[in-house]
């Protein structure tokens, strides 16, 4: 399984008390593949240091990018299908050029991708990939 996991999502997951602790230690753990880019890490990098350390946020993403089932994309197309964020069209370019399964994300823009026959996207909150990820 391959996913795609929006900034919003992977920051609320690393926090040990967090109930989406799950989805940062599934990441670690190398439960699924990931895919990510440059401009993803870079935003990554920015919201997570918002929240948390600089020190904190330079080791999630090390380890993000040192991970084996990291898919490291550089996307040769750009869908521009997210209107109000066109800042969100990069995790849908990732998705599509790493044939992700999902976007997990908590953000209702991403809903207009249901509604796209092509490419075929996938958003699906962390509790709804909670219930998929843990009955496969």
């Amino acid at each position: 399984m391959i996913v795609v996991i929006d900034s919003n999502c992977l920051s609320a997951s690393i926090g040990k008390s967090s109930p989406y602790r799950w989805l940062f230690d599934a990441l670690r753990n190398q439960k699924f593949e990931f895919g990510i880019t440059t401009d993803i890490l870079a935003e990554y990098e920015e919201h997570l240091q918002t929240y948390y350390s600089f020190n904190l946020a330079q080791n999630v993403i090390e380890g993000l990018v040192n991970s084996q089932n990291a898919r490291l994309v550089s996307p040769t197309y750009f869908w521009h299908l997210i209107e109000s964020d066109h800042d969100d069209d990069k995790f849908v370019d990732c998705a599509v050029a790493c044939q992700a399964d999902y976007i997990i994300t908590f953000d209702r823009h991403f809903d207009i991708l249901k509604k796209i026959k092509f490419p075929k996207v996938s958003p699906i909150t962390p509790d709804k990939f909670f219930d998929i990820f843990y009955q496969a």
